[in-house]
Protein backbone atom coordinates (compact mmCIF):
# COMPACT_ATOMS: atom_id res chain seq x y z
CA UNK A 1 0.00 0.00 0.00
CA UNK A 2 1.27 3.30 -1.02
CA UNK A 3 2.10 5.77 1.59
CA UNK A 4 0.41 8.85 1.32
CA UNK A 5 2.66 11.07 3.50
CA UNK A 6 6.14 9.80 2.72
CA UNK A 7 8.49 12.35 2.71
CA UNK A 8 10.18 13.62 -0.42
CA UNK A 9 13.52 13.61 -1.12
CA UNK A 10 15.18 16.98 -3.34
CA UNK A 11 18.13 17.25 -5.23
CA UNK A 12 19.80 20.88 -5.23
CA UNK A 13 22.39 22.67 -7.42
CA UNK A 14 24.68 25.00 -5.04
CA UNK A 15 25.87 27.89 -6.88
CA UNK A 16 29.37 27.76 -9.12
CA UNK A 17 31.86 28.92 -7.04
CA UNK A 18 34.40 29.15 -10.42
CA UNK A 19 35.37 32.50 -11.88
CA UNK A 20 33.64 30.80 -15.80
CA UNK A 21 33.30 32.94 -18.38
CA UNK A 22 30.11 35.44 -17.72
CA UNK A 23 28.47 33.71 -21.40
CA UNK A 24 29.58 30.22 -20.14
CA UNK A 25 27.81 30.11 -16.60
CA UNK A 26 24.29 31.84 -18.55
CA UNK A 27 24.16 29.25 -20.52
CA UNK A 28 25.28 26.38 -18.40
CA UNK A 29 21.99 27.34 -15.75
CA UNK A 30 19.84 27.33 -19.15
CA UNK A 31 20.61 24.00 -19.73
CA UNK A 32 20.24 23.04 -16.10
CA UNK A 33 16.78 24.91 -16.17
CA UNK A 34 15.58 23.27 -19.26
CA UNK A 35 17.26 19.52 -18.64
CA UNK A 36 18.84 18.60 -15.45
CA UNK A 37 16.14 16.71 -13.04
CA UNK A 38 16.59 18.90 -10.41
CA UNK A 39 13.88 21.11 -8.21
CA UNK A 40 16.27 23.82 -6.54
CA UNK A 41 18.71 25.72 -7.95
CA UNK A 42 20.89 28.07 -5.88
CA UNK A 43 22.63 30.91 -8.40
CA UNK A 44 25.08 33.67 -7.09
CA UNK A 45 28.86 34.39 -6.61
CA UNK A 46 30.35 33.15 -3.05
CA UNK A 47 33.58 33.83 -3.77
CA UNK A 48 34.61 36.84 -4.82
CA UNK A 49 33.27 40.33 -5.52
CA UNK A 50 35.14 41.20 -8.67
CA UNK A 51 33.35 38.23 -10.22
CA UNK A 52 29.76 39.64 -10.11
CA UNK A 53 29.56 42.82 -12.50
CA UNK A 54 30.62 39.65 -15.00
CA UNK A 55 27.70 37.83 -14.12
CA UNK A 56 25.38 40.55 -12.93
CA UNK A 57 23.91 41.37 -16.45
CA UNK A 58 22.87 37.83 -16.90
CA UNK A 59 21.15 37.13 -13.25
CA UNK A 60 17.75 38.23 -13.97
CA UNK A 61 17.56 35.87 -16.77
CA UNK A 62 19.11 32.53 -15.16
CA UNK A 63 16.80 33.76 -12.39
CA UNK A 64 13.56 33.85 -14.60
CA UNK A 65 14.73 30.52 -16.84
CA UNK A 66 14.62 28.74 -13.99
CA UNK A 67 11.77 29.40 -12.52
CA UNK A 68 9.50 29.23 -15.96
CA UNK A 69 11.31 25.34 -15.96
CA UNK A 70 9.57 25.06 -12.11
CA UNK A 71 12.51 25.01 -10.23
CA UNK A 72 12.83 27.14 -6.74
CA UNK A 73 15.68 29.17 -6.95
CA UNK A 74 17.73 31.07 -4.40
CA UNK A 75 20.30 33.66 -4.57
CA UNK A 76 23.64 33.31 -2.80
CA UNK A 77 25.71 36.02 -1.20
CA UNK A 78 29.42 36.35 -0.44
CA UNK A 79 30.65 34.30 2.05
CA UNK A 80 33.13 37.28 3.45
CA UNK A 81 32.15 40.91 3.38
CA UNK A 82 35.05 42.82 4.75
CA UNK A 83 34.62 46.20 2.89
CA UNK A 84 32.62 48.60 1.18
CA UNK A 85 32.41 47.37 -2.09
CA UNK A 86 31.23 43.87 -1.17
CA UNK A 87 28.98 45.66 1.55
CA UNK A 88 27.16 47.61 -1.27
CA UNK A 89 27.14 44.62 -3.77
CA UNK A 90 25.31 42.15 -0.66
CA UNK A 91 22.60 44.58 -0.30
CA UNK A 92 21.65 44.37 -3.36
CA UNK A 93 21.59 40.54 -3.53
CA UNK A 94 19.65 41.37 0.18
CA UNK A 95 16.94 43.56 -2.22
CA UNK A 96 16.25 40.95 -4.90
CA UNK A 97 12.51 40.65 -4.77
CA UNK A 98 10.72 36.81 -5.78
CA UNK A 99 13.61 35.07 -4.66
CA UNK A 100 15.12 33.10 -1.59
CA UNK A 101 18.21 34.86 -0.21
CA UNK A 102 20.98 32.25 0.81
CA UNK A 103 22.90 33.51 3.22
CA UNK A 104 27.09 32.84 3.82
CA UNK A 105 27.74 35.02 6.13
CA UNK A 106 26.83 36.20 9.44
CA UNK A 107 26.15 39.40 8.57
CA UNK A 108 23.85 38.97 6.06
CA UNK A 109 21.42 36.86 8.71
CA UNK A 110 21.68 40.19 10.67
CA UNK A 111 20.07 41.99 7.93
CA UNK A 112 17.61 39.18 6.86
CA UNK A 113 16.14 38.90 10.57
CA UNK A 114 12.29 37.74 9.84
CA UNK A 115 12.43 37.34 6.47
CA UNK A 116 12.29 34.52 5.13
CA UNK A 117 15.57 33.01 3.67
CA UNK A 118 18.09 30.39 3.51
CA UNK A 119 21.44 29.28 5.13
CA UNK A 120 24.55 28.56 2.84
CA UNK A 121 27.40 25.58 4.22
CA UNK A 122 29.90 29.02 4.76
CA UNK A 123 28.01 29.73 7.75
CA UNK A 124 29.43 27.39 10.84
CA UNK A 125 26.52 25.40 12.39
CA UNK A 126 27.69 22.62 14.46
CA UNK A 127 25.68 22.83 17.63
CA UNK A 128 21.47 22.39 18.23
CA UNK A 129 21.59 25.69 19.91
CA UNK A 130 22.99 27.63 16.78
CA UNK A 131 20.39 25.76 14.53
CA UNK A 132 17.63 26.36 16.51
CA UNK A 133 18.91 30.33 17.08
CA UNK A 134 18.82 30.84 13.76
CA UNK A 135 15.39 28.66 12.40
CA UNK A 136 13.82 31.33 14.89
CA UNK A 137 15.40 34.55 13.47
CA UNK A 138 13.94 33.35 9.59
CA UNK A 139 16.01 30.81 8.35
CA UNK A 140 13.50 28.14 6.63
CA UNK A 141 16.28 26.17 5.02
CA UNK A 142 19.91 25.42 6.08
CA UNK A 143 22.57 23.67 3.78
CA UNK A 144 25.15 22.19 6.99
CA UNK A 145 28.82 22.97 6.70
CA UNK A 146 30.06 19.87 4.66
CA UNK A 147 33.09 19.05 7.56
CA UNK A 148 29.65 17.66 10.01
CA UNK A 149 30.27 14.43 10.66
CA UNK A 150 27.01 11.71 11.12
CA UNK A 151 26.45 12.03 14.44
CA UNK A 152 26.17 15.58 14.26
CA UNK A 153 23.88 15.98 11.35
CA UNK A 154 21.79 13.58 13.43
CA UNK A 155 21.82 15.61 16.35
CA UNK A 156 21.39 18.41 14.33
CA UNK A 157 18.03 17.14 12.03
CA UNK A 158 16.23 15.67 15.93
CA UNK A 159 16.82 19.32 16.67
CA UNK A 160 14.13 21.42 14.55
CA UNK A 161 12.00 20.90 11.54
CA UNK A 162 13.73 23.73 9.77
CA UNK A 163 14.75 22.07 6.44
CA UNK A 164 18.35 20.48 6.41
CA UNK A 165 20.26 19.97 3.91
CA UNK A 166 23.43 18.37 3.18
CA UNK A 167 25.90 18.44 0.04
CA UNK A 168 26.91 14.91 -1.46
CA UNK A 169 29.15 16.12 -4.39
CA UNK A 170 31.80 17.99 -5.29
CA UNK A 171 34.90 19.87 -3.90
CA UNK A 172 34.70 20.76 -0.21
CA UNK A 173 34.14 24.32 0.77
CA UNK A 174 37.02 24.73 3.74
CA UNK A 175 37.80 28.21 4.05
CA UNK A 176 37.54 31.73 2.74
CA UNK A 177 40.57 34.77 3.14
CA UNK A 178 40.59 38.51 2.16
CA UNK A 179 43.58 37.59 0.63
CA UNK A 180 43.91 36.05 -2.76
CA UNK A 181 46.21 33.33 -2.97
CA UNK A 182 45.05 32.34 -6.69
CA UNK A 183 46.61 36.36 -7.58
CA UNK A 184 49.46 35.36 -5.26
CA UNK A 185 50.35 32.69 -6.95
CA UNK A 186 50.83 34.15 -9.85
CA UNK A 187 52.91 37.31 -8.13
CA UNK A 188 49.71 39.60 -8.57
CA UNK A 189 47.81 41.38 -5.64
CA UNK A 190 44.19 40.23 -5.08
CA UNK A 191 43.18 44.12 -6.38
CA UNK A 192 45.46 43.74 -9.55
CA UNK A 193 44.33 39.97 -9.91
CA UNK A 194 44.24 40.32 -13.64
CA UNK A 195 41.64 37.38 -12.74
CA UNK A 196 43.90 34.71 -13.00
CA UNK A 197 41.72 32.20 -11.22
CA UNK A 198 40.06 31.92 -14.69
CA UNK A 199 42.45 30.14 -15.45
CA UNK A 200 41.56 27.34 -13.80
CA UNK A 201 37.56 26.36 -14.35
CA UNK A 202 37.72 23.75 -11.86
CA UNK A 203 40.21 25.58 -8.87
CA UNK A 204 43.98 25.26 -9.10
CA UNK A 205 45.21 21.65 -7.44
CA UNK A 206 47.86 22.43 -4.40
CA UNK A 207 50.75 20.18 -3.75
CA UNK A 208 52.74 19.54 -0.27
CA UNK A 209 55.85 20.02 -0.12
CA UNK A 210 56.21 16.20 -1.16
CA UNK A 211 54.78 16.63 -3.97
CA UNK A 212 51.55 15.18 -3.43
CA UNK A 213 47.94 16.34 -4.52
CA UNK A 214 46.34 17.69 -1.52
CA UNK A 215 44.01 20.95 -1.50
CA UNK A 216 42.72 23.27 -4.61
CA UNK A 217 42.43 27.10 -4.38
CA UNK A 218 39.25 29.06 -6.36
CA UNK A 219 40.68 32.86 -5.86
CA UNK A 220 40.39 33.54 -2.20
CA UNK A 221 38.69 30.37 -1.14
CA UNK A 222 40.53 26.83 -0.29
CA UNK A 223 38.90 23.46 -1.03
CA UNK A 224 39.11 19.69 -0.86
CA UNK A 225 41.19 18.54 -4.02
CA UNK A 226 38.76 15.55 -3.90
CA UNK A 227 35.18 15.36 -4.76
CA UNK A 228 32.88 14.57 -1.85
CA UNK A 229 30.33 11.51 -2.91
CA UNK A 230 28.08 10.30 -0.46
CA UNK A 231 26.19 8.34 -2.54
CA UNK A 232 26.44 5.22 -0.09
CA UNK A 233 25.63 7.45 2.73
CA UNK A 234 22.46 8.97 1.46
CA UNK A 235 20.21 5.76 2.75
CA UNK A 236 21.82 6.68 6.62
CA UNK A 237 21.09 11.14 5.57
CA UNK A 238 17.74 9.68 4.59
CA UNK A 239 17.11 7.91 7.85
CA UNK A 240 18.26 10.85 9.56
CA UNK A 241 15.46 13.05 8.52
CA UNK A 242 17.41 14.89 6.28
CA UNK A 243 15.74 15.26 3.18
CA UNK A 244 17.53 17.38 0.73
CA UNK A 245 20.91 16.94 -1.20
CA UNK A 246 23.20 19.12 -2.21
CA UNK A 247 25.35 19.18 -5.55
CA UNK A 248 28.59 21.45 -5.81
CA UNK A 249 28.96 22.42 -9.64
CA UNK A 250 32.28 21.19 -11.15
CA UNK A 251 33.93 21.57 -14.83
CA UNK A 252 32.27 18.14 -15.51
CA UNK A 253 29.08 17.16 -17.32
CA UNK A 254 26.94 17.74 -13.98
CA UNK A 255 23.39 17.13 -16.13
CA UNK A 256 24.54 13.44 -15.87
CA UNK A 257 26.06 13.80 -12.29
CA UNK A 258 22.75 15.18 -11.69
CA UNK A 259 20.94 12.27 -13.55
CA UNK A 260 23.06 9.64 -11.34
CA UNK A 261 22.16 10.85 -8.30
CA UNK A 262 18.14 11.20 -9.51
CA UNK A 263 18.28 7.83 -10.21
CA UNK A 264 19.85 6.57 -6.80
CA UNK A 265 17.45 8.56 -4.75
CA UNK A 266 14.97 7.30 -6.86
CA UNK A 267 16.04 3.59 -6.82
CA UNK A 268 16.40 2.87 -10.06
CA UNK A 269 20.19 1.99 -9.42
CA UNK A 270 22.49 1.20 -6.01
CA UNK A 271 25.02 2.89 -4.90
CA UNK A 272 27.44 0.70 -6.43
CA UNK A 273 26.31 1.47 -9.77
CA UNK A 274 26.05 5.18 -9.23
CA UNK A 275 30.06 5.34 -8.41
CA UNK A 276 30.95 3.52 -11.11
CA UNK A 277 28.86 6.27 -13.63
CA UNK A 278 30.13 8.74 -11.26
CA UNK A 279 33.86 7.71 -12.15
CA UNK A 280 33.36 7.86 -15.78
CA UNK A 281 32.65 10.96 -15.24
CA UNK A 282 35.28 12.14 -13.09
CA UNK A 283 38.12 10.71 -14.24
CA UNK A 284 40.39 12.79 -13.10
CA UNK A 285 39.86 13.65 -9.39
CA UNK A 286 39.24 11.32 -6.38
CA UNK A 287 36.33 11.30 -4.28
CA UNK A 288 36.05 11.62 -0.70
CA UNK A 289 33.82 10.90 2.41
CA UNK A 290 36.12 11.01 5.63
CA UNK A 291 34.93 13.71 7.27
CA UNK A 292 30.83 12.15 7.22
CA UNK A 293 32.40 9.54 9.39
CA UNK A 294 34.67 11.20 11.85
CA UNK A 295 38.01 10.62 9.64
CA UNK A 296 40.09 12.66 7.86
CA UNK A 297 38.52 14.67 5.06
CA UNK A 298 40.10 13.17 2.10
CA UNK A 299 40.00 9.53 2.59
CA UNK A 300 37.03 7.23 0.95
CA UNK A 301 35.44 5.25 3.67
CA UNK A 302 34.48 1.90 1.84
CA UNK A 303 37.68 1.33 -0.18
CA UNK A 304 41.04 0.47 0.10
CA UNK A 305 42.91 3.57 -1.21
CA UNK A 306 43.23 7.27 -0.02
CA UNK A 307 41.76 10.27 -1.89
CA UNK A 308 44.17 12.78 -1.80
Amino acid sequence: MATVNAPKYGLTLGPVVFNWPAEHWRDFYFRIADEAPLDHVVVGETVCEKRLPFIAPHLPGVVARLQRAGKRVSVASLGLISNPRERAATRAIIDMEDVLIEANDISVVAALAGRPHAIGPMINIYNEGTLSYLAGRGAVRVCLPPELPAISIAALAAAVDTELEVQVFGRLALAISARCYHARSRGLTKDGCQYVCAEDADGMVIDTLEGEAFLAVNGTQTQSRSYLNLTAELPTLRSMGVHRFRLSPQDVDMLAVAAVYDALLSGQIDAEEADSQLLDLCPAVPFSNGFFHAREGRRFIGQDTTAE
